[in-house]
């Protein structure tokens, strides 16, 4: 039996797709017959997801909550102390994301116990990301995380196009590129009458690397000609971003237009559902979970480039698109003049694709199959590139 050690520094749901995608890989890698612990830091709200099953989960409380720069590095003794000990009992270490303790402490750990150590920057590593706390990040780099990076055993991407970031940015570690899975929702069989109003969703946190200005300037460009269309923009605002959002909104005189807080559970799945189309501007994602949320929903898609789905157009479900304003105004105007039902046989065929390639089984086997490499010296697996 293989035993897996998951470090993330936070799982609070507000973080996005990892807060999901972390705990699924870990149970399905658990389900598979590896021993699977999860460790992180408990978030100053106390929030906490309920684990998948399968598999060990703690959560330490953080340290130092008065001065604010160990906050936010989510500095704690006791999932130091934690990794010291549990490295000890494990064959290999999973370590999610960038930039925080918890994410140099695994490192450390590994290398203490000369166990291999697997990496998951989760999109960090991709030039629009590093541009915000740019000097931040660099020193951060050079002075810990770097170190810790460049003497992975392997890293894990779950896209092409993050896999080429990762060799722009210089690293020439082996890298295994296996995307998340998905779960796709049981939908009613029947629904009911369809309303009369049509809706554009965008979900996610609202954050600059978003592009959600962009979206909204170009939503502007098409409200006056679908009187029946209304756009949603729903999620978590960051760096006071919602304000600046309906600041512009207002600005731009438009009407039909809503930015909502966060949603979870069955609320988020019911604005999938009860969405015509689904949109996302981002500058930069390693994978886009809400895309593969949306498809899972039966609701077609809208994606910049910014994010690795260029098989929306290929497999019927979607628009890939240029960045900027234009593109974004020009599919929008595409997708908004289509018919109901068409837009549903789109949706219906995304579903049906996540079902068939995004299986979190399929995903736990990928993953399993790089542990087994690592640790008892097995063949390496086809995801595992090394050029």
């Amino acid at each position: 039996m293989i035993r897996v050690l998951h470090v993330i520094a936070a799982l609070d749901i507000a973080q996005g797709g990892p807060s999901y995608s972390v705990p699924r890989l870990c149970g399905s890698v658990a389900a598979i017959g590896a021993e699977v612990e999860l460790v992180s830091v408990r978030g100053p709200d106390g929030w906490e997801c309920a684990g998948q099953g399968g598999y060990r989960e703690r959560r330490f409380r953080g340290n130092f909550s008065q001065l604010p720069i160990l906050r936010k590095l989510r500095w704690s003794t006791g999932l130091a102390r934690a990794l010291r000990t549990s490295v000890l009992r494990v064959d290999v270490i999973h370590d999610h994301g960038l930039w925080l303790m918890p994410n140099v402490q695994a490192g450390w750990a590994s290398r203490g116990a000369q166990k291999p150590l697997v990496v998951s920057p989760r999109g960090m590593l991709a030039p629009e990301a590093l541009a915000f706390s740019h000097l931040k990040k660099r020193a951060f780099w050079f002075l810990l995380q770097g170190n810790v990076v460049r003497n992975a055993a392997c890293l894990h991407v779950t896209s092409e196009q993050e896999y080429a970031e990762i060799r722009a940015f210089g690293l020439d570690n082996p890298v295994a590129i296996i995307p998340n899975g998905i779960d796709v929702p049981n939908l009613p069989t029947i629904l009911g009458e369809p309303s009369a109003g049509r809706t554009v969703l965008s979900l996610g946190r609202l954050h600059p690397k978003k592009g959600l200005d962009r979206l909204v300037r170009a939503w502007a460009q098409v409200e006056a000609t679908h009187p029946d269309w209304w756009l949603r923009i729903v999620g978590p605002s960051e760096q006071g971003y919602e304000r600046s959002l309906r600041t512009l909104a207002v600005e731009l005189g438009l009407v039909r237009i809503s930015i909502e807080g966060a949603i979870y559970g069955e609320d988020k799945v019911a604005a999938y559902r009860d969405a015509d189309v689904f949109v996302l501007s981002t500058l930069n994602e390693n994978f886009a979970l809400t895309v593969a949320e949306a498809l899972a929903a039966g609701t077609p898609v809208i994606s910049t480039k910014g994010a690795p789905w260029q098989a929306l157009e290929g497999e019927g479900c979607g628009w890939w698109i240029d960045h900027g304003i234009e593109p974004l105004a020009r599919a929008l105007d595409r997708a908004l003049e289509m018919p109901r039902p068409a837009l549903e046989a789109m949706g219906a065929r995304g579903r049906a694709w996540m079902k068939r390639d995004f299986s979190w089984d399929r995903v736990g086997g990928d993953m399993m199959a790089v542990y087994e490499w690592l640790v008892r010296g097995a063949e390496p697996p086809d995801t595992v590139r090394f050029d």
